[in-house]
């Protein structure tokens, strides 16, 4: 038994993390992997029995991992994102919610023949989409910030209210309550509104606590985020006791209050938690996939199937398009919204406990929950996980996929290198505080942003531009640095960089601590003194197209600054403290710094 217990924990950290970085590399819906290897390890194999190995402690156990992950949703719901969203984040969590409910039921009924009080409960259960599976497809798709936010929104949202909702109906269905007797006003529907003003309470008083510990410096630094997420759990649980499904709203508001109080340093707690959240969504996906039996599978049937389909092409789209009637969203948002959809851990968590006590207070269907749920989790996380970036491509709901490059500063220079970068199509924003700096690259159609990215507001405007890559080449080093150490966890360590902010201070032990500061841009030698001076003598920025002649000397020319190599998937950013040089490849464009006297245009070799 301990042996199975410790190799089922290593196999499954080992698993999930594989698949998060073959995700990650190949630009696939880690969702889809996750589900896969759940179901490999599990039903397939039969080499994880979670439920069975570890006992009366899983179904806890998850309850807790999915308040950490809805907790850490909660804190990415920033009110003004809901302003900038408008009327239609409302729609599809107040009207898409019960018009989903109506329309799931009926489908339920009619088309898989179950029971009426089985057939809303499962109408109840698939209203949730949960942040789970739609927040890690919105990480890679680069969608619109209105787009993505109605999901985000949405997901987060009613991922606590239909795990309410599932809730309630579970026990009207146990109790066998009707609801047009007096028991249900006199004593369901009270508790209801009580769990409900108790979630409230319970999520808001918390967070103002943590700021009144925070701003006044009554929690060192280290305990902080152990705080924060021992107290969504106890809240969590505590809410639970009450009423099934309380604790999720609780956690929620938890994590909105935290963040819309603006308490400072959360931001940096945040990405502490999300890096977490990726690991427990990547164990929670297989755990549950792989506690599948194969007799739920084996209840799959073609009157199911119909029903997944209806889900997908009839529930879904009917509702949106009804619940967003009058509204300002366009057409191509209606319909991506209407279509995507992923189910995933609570709708399968809420599915496995209520399949179980409806069987044992005799429902003849509740064998039917769990394979009609788990066919809409496994169809809608596979197609809309594979579909959702080329329908939002095809809608154009998306942001440019091809690299893109913010460069901080405005100088003659930089504007000289930006307007190189822009004249090869290679998408480049111009970022700088001044408005007079910015003014000759807005001249040229080169896209610019005026704002502080040391500011809410600054990182807000770069999130609804993204760019892939940064370099900092304002004239003050330790600035560069600051952006750089920044930006360093949200856009990737290596591809932040910087120009020298000197030679001396490049120091390994005594300069500046790479941690604090970006890779340095070229060569040591190449601060800010430098590339204005050249630019003054006549120096500017040309591309050249890489052939077999020509790539073997980027980067050994003295009397030419070679930058970077843009490629079509990437941008290869040159760096002496890199591991490995830069080697351009036949086709490839290379962006250098040269003299007046080799200035003869934009070189077109062919390759």
């Amino acid at each position: 038994m301990q042996y199975d217990i410790f190799l089922g924990i290593a196999l499954t950290f080992g698993a999930g993390m594989l698949a998060q970085w073959v995700a990650w590399r190949f630009r696939l819906p880690a969702i889809v992997l996750l589900f896969t290897m759940g179901l490999l390890f599990g039903p397939g194999l039969g080499i994880l029995h979670p439920s069975e190995t570890m006992g009366w402690v899983f179904r806890p156990l998850v309850s807790l991992l999915v308040a950490i992950v809805v907790f850490e949703g909660g804190m990415a719901l920033d009110i003004r994102q809901l302003r900038e969203a408008g009327e239609g984040v409302a729609r599809l969590t107040m009207l898409a919610l019960p018009i989903n409910w109506v329309l799931g039921s009926l489908a339920a009924h009619y088309v898989a023949h179950l029971e009426w009080g089985t057939a809303m409960l499962f109408g109840a259960i698939i209203v949730v989409t949960g942040p789970t599976v739609v927040l890690p497809l919105l990480r890679s798709a680069k969608l619109q910030p209105r787009v993505a936010a109605f999901l985000r929104w949405e997901a987060i949202v009613n991922d606590p209210l239909g795990a309410i909702l599932a809730a309630v109906v579970l026990q009207l269905m146990l109790l066998h309550v009707d609801l047009h007797t007096g028991v249900f006003f006199t004593h369901t529907l009270p508790d209801l509104l009580a769990a409900a003003t108790e979630s409230i309470s319970a999520g808001i008083l918390p967070a103002y606590l943590i700021r009144y510990l925070f701003t006044r410096d009554m929690m060192p630094e280290i305990l902080k985020t152990p705080v924060l997420i021992s107290m969504a759990l106890v809240i969590f649980t505590a809410c639970n006791l009450e009423m099934e499904g309380a604790g999720l709203v609780a956690v929620t508001i938890f994590g909105m209050a935290l963040t819309n109080l603006h308490i400072p340093g959360v931001a940096e707690l945040r990405r502490i938690k999300e890096s977490m959240v990726v690991l427990v969504v990547s164990v929670l996906f297989i755990l549950l996939t792989a506690d599948l039996h194969r007799e739920v599978l084996k209840h799959l049937s073609i009157p199911i199937l119909m029903l997944t389909l209806v889900v997908l092409f009839v529930v879904r789209p009917v509702g949106i398009f009804f619940s967003t009637l009058g509204t300002s969203m366009p057409w191509k948002e209606r319909l991506f919204v209407g279509w995507i959809a992923p189910r995933g851990i609570v709708a399968a968590a809420v599915a496995g406990a209520a399949g179980i006590r409806l069987k044992e207070t005799g429902y003849q269907s509740a064998d039917l929950i769990m394979p009609a749920v788990f066919a809409v989790i496994a169809v809608t996380m596979i197609l809309h996980g594979f579909s959702l970036r080329p329908i939002a491509r095809a809608l154009k709901l998306t942001l440019s996929n091809d690299p893109a490059i913010a460069i901080l500063g405005a100088s003659g220079w930089s504007v000289d290198l930006a307007a190189c970068l822009h004249r090869e199509g290679i998408p480049v924003l111009l970022v700088d505080n001044r408005s007079s700096a910015l003014m000759p690259a807005a001249q040229m159609d080169i896209p610019v942003l005026r704002t502080e990215l040391l500011s809410q507001h600054g990182q807000e405007a770069l999130e609804e531009r993204p760019a892939d890559y940064l370099i900092a080449t304002t004239g003050d080093g330790i600035y560069n640095g600051m952006i750089c150490g920044h930006l360093a966890p949200a856009m990737g360590r290596e591809r932040v960089f910087q120009i020298s902010p000197g030679v001396a201070r490049l120091d390994f032990y005594h300069g500046l601590s790479r941690d604090s500061r970006g890779k340095v841009l070229g060569e040591p030698a190449w601060n800010y003194t430098l590339f204005d001076t050249l630019f003054e003598q006549g120096w500017r920025f040309t591309s050249r197209v890489a052939t077999e002649a020509n790539a073997h000397s980027f980067g050994t020319d003295d009397n030419r600054l070679d930058i970077l190599v843009s490629r079509r998937t990437a941008l290869l950013i040159r760096s002496a403290e890199d591991s490995t040089t830069v080697v351009p490849m036949p086709g490839d464009l290379m962006i250098s710094m040269v003299p007046p006297t080799d200035q003869t245009g934009t070189e077109r070799e062919a390759p």
